[in-house]
């Protein structure tokens, strides 16, 4: 009997060692199952939130006459509200105005609005900015349409002390996909393509002329000499163009960011794709995600090399507040 129970301990003990050996290897075949990947919608939310929390509210009276507003950066925008129609009909009473300005890579970052112009040929490629601008009147919830020029006097010191007269004005043109491409306004109302500088050194100001409300961007190209390439990214596994982004900071260049816009599903990298970037070019590359509510990042330094491919890990990467992750981009050189 002794030798009967001690056979059923040792079978009873082999199957749990078996059962133990089989959940361990199903835990093995599956490493993922416990590895948090955020949904293109929660990315989005955090982008919404980092926008929300730049945008600037403000009312002013129809009746007052030709306004001027003055914002948290001490851009003025200045407006006539006998120029604003309701479904084409004048307005009177109280008009609401949402404001956004953006002059650092860090709320480039978070809000996804890198600097990328559209040249002629149809491809895109780095701007320098003199600030990035959203502007739109509503009255009782209801879009307002303006039929003369508003104008925004922007200090160059925010930017380029003194500014550069290279520069102009352009219209940005979100995608589907939430990314914003800029398009230079060539019908501006006031030619000199829509921005005046005036005054010297730190005093002086840009004075861009519009006359449609949306995304505004006082620009001009980057421009380099040297040979151009295209890289690619690679980023940690279930991560993509839905849930992630790829950014360049250009080193010496705080108020522009590159954007690596396309996505190959086959080959699971990202590419800027126009072969605009310059060979030896110093900069940093930025993997941005979402996690539990914080930003997910991390941040390569490197100098361009031609048709390299930069790789992200999970490893390299730390979660941070909205406010960590701009002070983190905004610290780079």
């Amino acid at each position: 009997m002794k030798k009967i129970l001690k056979h059923q301990k040792t079978m009873q003990g082999f199957i749990y060692l078996i059962l133990f050996l089989l959940i361990s290897c199903n835990d093995d075949d599956n490493p993922t199952t416990n590895v948090y990947v955020p949904t293109a919608a929660e990315l989005s939310s955090l982008r919404d939130d980092a926008l929300e929390t730049l945008t600037q509210h403000f009312q002013f009276d129809v009746e007052n006459g030709y306004t001027s507003i003055i914002t948290e950066k001490g851009v003025t925008i200045s407006i006539d509200p006998n120029c604003l129609r309701l479904n084409g009909n004048s307005v009177t009473g109280t008009i609401d105005l949402d404001y956004v300005e953006i002059f650092d890579g860090g709320n480039m970052i978070t809000t996804n609005k890198s600097t990328m112009g559209l040249m002629n040929d149809g491809n895109k490629s780095l701007l320098i900015s003199g600030g990035e601008f959203y502007i739109n009147a509503t009255q009782g919830g209801q879009q307002l349409s303006i039929n003369c020029p508003m104008t925004l006097a922007i200090p160059t010191s925010l930017t380029t002390p003194g500014g550069d007269n290279t520069m102009s004005l352009w219209n940005g043109v979100i995608d589907e996909n939430g990314n914003i491409t800029w398009e230079e306004d060539t019908a501006n109302p006031v030619g000199n393509e829509g921005v005046f500088i005036e005054g010297q050194g730190e005093t002086a100001v840009y004075y861009a002329y519009f006359d449609s409300f949306g995304w505004t961007n006082v620009d001009r190209f980057y421009n380099d000499s040297r040979p151009k390439t295209t890289i690619l990214a690679d980023v940690p596994d279930g991560y993509n163009n839905d849930n992630s982004a790829i950014y360049i900071h250009y080193d010496g260049e705080g108020n522009a960011l590159a954007h690596l816009d396309r996505y190959d599903e086959e080959t699971e990298l990202f590419s800027e794709h126009y072969g605009q970037i310059p060979i030896g070019l110093e900069c940093h590359i930025i993997f941005v995600s979402e996690q539990n509510d914080n930003w997910l990042y991390a941040i390569k330094e490197v100098t361009i090399t031609a048709n390299t491919v930069y790789s992200f890990s999970i490893s390299e990467t730390s979660v941070v507040t909205e406010e960590q992750l701009i002070d983190a981009i905004n610290a780079l050189p």
